[in-house]
């Protein structure tokens, strides 16, 4: 599994996660947490197509 498919794992877990439970503070960190995961993926892509 490289490093993108890692974090694109991380990001749907945390989001399928905070689909399931009721707590607003733990839902917010949850999503707070799989936009940095994607932010991450989109940065190392950017990488990749201009290298």
């Amino acid at each position: 599994m490289n490093t993108i498919q890692y974090l694109e794992d991380q990001a749907a877990r945390a989001e399928r996660l905070a689909k399931r439970i009721t707590d607003t503070l733990t839902i917010e960190k949850l999503l707070t947490f799989a936009g940095e995961r994607r932010r991450e993926i989109e940065v190392i892509a950017g990488k990749h197509r201009r290298a």
